[in-house]
């Protein structure tokens, strides 16, 4: 298994928190790997919000490939943080070449855009990097998105940040997902690391997905931009919920609707029974089989965990208000939060979602059994 860990802040953070709740729970998993996501960014990054920001891993070549793509299509850098590594990588780590996390201002043409035009054009940005890059393997690209940097890399989390200087203040955020270990079921590869990101949507997970080949069929088949790779049984939980946000226009707790749909005499009883009904139909071929633990983030910043009906992998969420930490384990919150009530912990069960707004005043529980909120 591995171990996921994530914060959420009224005030910006240093993604160590997190890596160092992932060094607590190691026994958990096998220091193979880490991933970050980080939002909510401060210092330099935050002078330009509404400005994409595009991460990922570049050699020598691929900067200048990147530079000329990004020349053609009128983007402007405003600021670069360039990490390029001056001595050996750790054990098992690939000599890689500069880590990147670039702030670009958008083309002169995009001022006439719609905000739905303009994150379509992101993702379509973004993809056509990753597919320019995967020609050569001189191009790797995780995100291209306002707020949003992501780092991945192979070997042990706390060896890795001590290797690309992840305690540096200008990588301080409000919202960190991290996850330690890389990916084992398949390949090793850097897109199979969680956390997985599309459209301001990022989630990760603890478990198995055995239901993922006829998932990934069905969200190929929507012929959506981003809806691709799939070198990880995981990635689908992102882009269901993806599916759901944006196409569905489903609030953040109708989601365990689509992936773990109540049995029909549960349904029977409810008072949304026509709508989840519905739902259960459209949606049937987003039903995982798990066991899964999945922790996410949504654009607008709220965090959550859900659990998939088998109940199988560890998660908690705890903290106080100000700051809240959603962990595969207690000893991670413990570590990250030691000045919480404890008793406040909650861990969730298969028919809740548990989640906490930006404000980071409470952690806001749900069950599948209540009623669903009006639909904006």
């Amino acid at each position: 298994m591995c171990r996921l860990f994530a914060m959420t802040s009224a005030e910006p953070l240093s993604p160590m928190r997190a890596i160092h709740a992932l060094n607590v729970m190691k026994e958990g998993h096998d220091g193979s790997g880490v991933g970050l996501y980080l939002s909510g960014l401060s210092g330099p990054f935050a002078e330009n919000p509404d400005y994409p920001v595009l991460s990922g891993i570049f050699t020598e070549q691929g900067l200048a490939r990147l530079d000329a793509i990004m020349s053609g299509l009128g983007f402007l850098t405003k600021y670069s943080l360039a990490v390029t590594p001056r001595h050996k990588p750790p054990v098992g780590t690939p000599l890689r070449g500069t880590y990147l996390a670039r702030v670009y201002q958008p083309p002169a043409g995009w001022a006439g855009l719609s905000a739905e035009e303009r994150e379509v054009q992101l993702v379509s940005t973004r993809v056509a990097i990753r597919e320019e890059g995967q020609k050569t393997g001189d191009m790797m690209v995780f995100s291209f998105w306002p707020d949003v940097v992501m780092i991945k890399e192979v070997g042990d989390p706390i060896e890795i940040a001590d290797y690309l200087g992840l305690d540096r203040p200008e990588l301080a955020a409000r919202r960190i997902l991290a996850q330690g270990r890389q990916n084992t079921n398949y390949a090793i590869n850097l897109y199979a690391c969680h956390p997985f990101f599309i459209q301001g949507i990022a989630t990760m997970t603890n478990g198995e997905n055995t239901a993922f080949v006829p998932i990934r069929e069905y969200l190929q088949s929507r012929r959506i931009p981003g809806y691709m790779g799939y070198q990880s049984d995981s990635e689908v939980f992102t882009h269901i919920m993806h599916f759901s946000h944006y196409k569905l226009k489903l609030p953040l707790v109708a989601y365990k609707h689509v992936i773990t749909p109540l049995s029909e005499a549960e349904l029977a009883e409810h008072p949304d029974r026509a709508l989840l009904t519905r739902i259960k139909t459209v949606c049937r071929k987003m039903i995982i089989d798990g066991p899964n633990c999945v922790i996410g983030c949504l654009p607008d910043g709220t965090m959550f965990l859900v659990q998939d009906r088998k109940k199988l992998r560890p998660g908690v969420v705890g903290g106080r208000p100000g700051v809240f930490a959603f962990s595969s384990e207690i000893c991670g919150l413990n570590a990250a939060i030691p000045d919480r009530d404890p008793s406040r912990d909650f861990q969730p069960m298969y028919l809740d979602t548990a989640y906490v707004r930006p404000d980071c005043r409470e952690v806001t529980l749900c069950s599948q059994n209540q009623q669903l909120p009006p639909q904006h």
